[in-house]
């Protein structure tokens, strides 16, 4: 079965086709406009969307060596996500399955995520636990199969890639802050100065970091701009190992919990290298598998939303009608 995925929950256009739910394309415009604002503005990005939807489904199909025709159905993210960017995608993609008439399924971004490491990893198999870091979520999730999941954790507050592009900021780095600070971070040393670990004890599965941040603003404070520009490697190492520590810390702690010997990251903070190597070694203590996606996966993109929605009209028939709308606190909901 071919279906064509549609991304534009954000500042990331993107379309894929999956065969059967293995790729065949996957075409991601990240929206650049954003950089000189210091964030994406909603406005701008729905903008953008409308410039690029159309040639860059072209490129997903052309790249596919398929014709729109081929097509079987349409998936596409209706939520969560910047309401005006969700429109955009869901427009799109309606007037599609209609002039098709085809089905059109709806994706939960979210839960898109959770399956984002199959592409590279097609041996995946639930049991796991999946933490979705972004800059709009912070989520520990217990996948016990497709469409069967349970909430365990999120951010009471911040989401850890909004904590990051404000740190970025306050060190006067580039939007977007998590790989300026990644790669900071890298000549920096991460003992420099000891930031709280946010809700690391007591077992509690939520994180915090406003507090987090709170404290970074209280210690630039205290020191001279000559001193930040110094050492602002080493304040760039030291905050995100304080965040590295709390996210490791809680995943693992849940994976114990639930008897789980699997963990899968996802969304666009799980790109960053201390997450991902910290993770991996203190799971491997533990005898516990972790599976991460490339960049192109980490990030917003269509094929994680053709997979998802390909199976879920496979697994449970589901499809939408055309009159459905943008959702941007969406909620996973299971079948």
């Amino acid at each position: 079965m071919l279906v064509l995925g549609i991304e534009t929950s954000c500042d990331e256009t993107a379309a894929a086709v999956c065969s059967n739910g293995e790729l065949r394309s996957n075409i991601i415009n990240t929206q650049l406009i954003h950089k000189e604002f210091g964030g994406v503005v909603p406005e701008l990005a729905s903008r953008e969307h409308l410039k690029s939807i159309i040639p860059v489904v072209d490129r997903a199909l052309k790249e596919a060596d398929v014709s729109l025709n081929e097509i079987e159905a349409i998936c596409v993210t209706k939520g969560p996500g910047l309401v005006g960017s969700l429109l955009v995608g869901i427009s799109f993609a309606k007037s599609l399955a209609f002039s098709q008439n085809i089905p059109i399924i709806g994706v939960n971004h979210i839960e898109a995520h959770l399956w984002a490491p199959v592409f590279e990893n097609p041996e995946i198999e639930p049991p796991f636990i999946g933490l979705i870091i972004s800059g709009g979520h912070t989520q520990l999730w217990s996948v016990r199969d497709f469409g069967d999941y349970e909430l365990i954790g999120q951010t009471l507050d911040d989401a850890v890639g909004e904590a990051f592009d404000k740190i970025a900021k306050m060190l006067d780095l580039d939007y977007p802050g998590g790989p300026e600070i990644d790669r900071l971070s890298k000549s920096g040393d991460p003992e420099y100065h000891k930031f709280p670990r946010p809700h690391i004890k007591g077992g509690n599965p939520d994180f915090s970091f406003s507090g987090l941040k709170t404290s970074v603003l209280y210690f630039l404070n205290s020191l001279t701009k000559d001193q930040i520009i110094e050492r602002r490697a080493d304040i760039a190492a030291s905050f995100q190992q304080a965040v590295i520590d709390t996210l490791v810390r809680k995943t693992l702690d849940t994976a114990d919990k639930f008897e789980v010997k699997k963990i899968i990251l996802g969304g666009g903070v799980s790109a960053n290298s201390g997450i991902k190597h910290q993770m991996r070694e203190s799971a491997e203590e533990k005898g516990i598998d972790v599976y991460i996606p490339t960049t192109e996966f980490c990030t917003d993109n269509a094929a994680m939303i053709a997979y998802t929605g390909y199976r879920k009209f496979r697994d449970y028939g589901y499809r939408d009608n055309l009159e459905f709308s943008p959702d941007p606190g969406l909620k996973i909901v299971n079948n």
